[in-house]
């Protein structure tokens, strides 16, 4: 979950970086200028669409930094995303034919308060 205090330090730490205030930064990602000071005021929480449009027009914004404060900022190529460690293919999709012809029986999700969730088809 998103810390709304900490993600709208990061937006100003990005505005200010870029030398932006709140109007021309709202102009430069397209969205109304009320909906970014609703976001630095706590009034409002960041959309999905909000932040992608952030990263998409700011390249040196990385999405895992901005939301959750993982990474540095400016990004740099050098730089990896936190999930880049992971395993490419987990094995949920087939990447063989006799992958392909598996079918999933049963999911179980576990949550950290020790219960949990089973679906079976």
């Amino acid at each position: 979950m998103v810390n709304t205090t900490e993600f709208t330090n990061r937006l100003k730490e990005v505005m200010d970086f870029h030398q932006l205030t709140a109007s021309l930064f709202a102009d430069k990602i397209g969205v109304q200028r009320s909906s970014i000071s609703h976001i630095l005021s706590g009034r409002n929480k960041p959309s999905l669409d909000f932040v992608l449009k952030v990263t998409s027009i700011f390249s040196d914004v990385d999405l895992y930094w901005l939301l959750n404060g993982v990474g540095v900022f400016p990004k740099t190529s050098t730089s990896t995303p936190p999930h880049a460690s992971l395993q490419k293919n987990p094995g949920l999709f087939p990447t063989t034919d006799e992958d392909a012809a598996k079918k999933i029986k049963r999911i179980v999700v576990f949550y950290q308060d020790g219960t949990f969730e089973e679906y079976q088809k």
